[in-house]
């Protein structure tokens, strides 16, 4: 495996890196949409579990499910605009090259979903279950994520 691939070979920013991401209106907009898609995301997860165990609410649970999956691609695309801004490239940056990988795959799940949705393919349930395997997805990305947060934050400190 390259260096560039490493989980974490160094420190995640050059001094740089750090000034461009401190000084970028995308961060704001990572750290206000990271909460609000977990808000979405545990919602939709009470609302599919719902529908699963008492078999009401299936529109509801739905257009959670779509609500979040919006909200999924709308971090996907500004998430890749800090990218660039951070680091000079769209996607696969070194510090987050296999978050980005995952990502694709929780992505993919999402989308799997509003197609089968919409093609009518699965049963009710069979989309539910769908929906909490792109959930499962989320959750393991989204604690990547949490984790290069917090080694940038313990990283920040040993700079300051």
């Amino acid at each position: 495996m390259s260096r560039r691939h490493n989980a974490h070979p160094g420190p995640l920013y050059t001094p740089v890196q750090r000034k461009r991401r401190d000084a970028s209106r995308w961060t704001l907009v990572q750290g206000v949409l990271a909460p609000l898609q977990f808000a979405v995301f545990l919602i939709s997860v009470i609302l599919v579990l719902r529908y699963l165990l008492t078999g009401e609410g299936y529109a509801l649970a739905t257009l959670s499910i779509v609500v979040k999956t919006g909200v999924l691609f709308l971090i996907m695309i500004t998430g890749a605009i800090w990218e660039k801004v951070v680091f000079g490239q769209y996607l696969f940056a070194r510090a987050f090259f296999w978050e980005d990988i995952f990502s694709f795959a929780v992505i993919a799940l999402h989308s799997a979903y509003l197609y089968a949705l919409w093609a009518g393919s699965l049963s009710p349930e069979g989309l539910m279950a769908l929906a909490l395997v792109a959930y499962l997805a989320y959750v393991i990305n989204a604690g990547q994520f949490v984790w290069k947060l917090r080694i940038a934050r313990l990283e920040d400190r040993v700079t300051e």
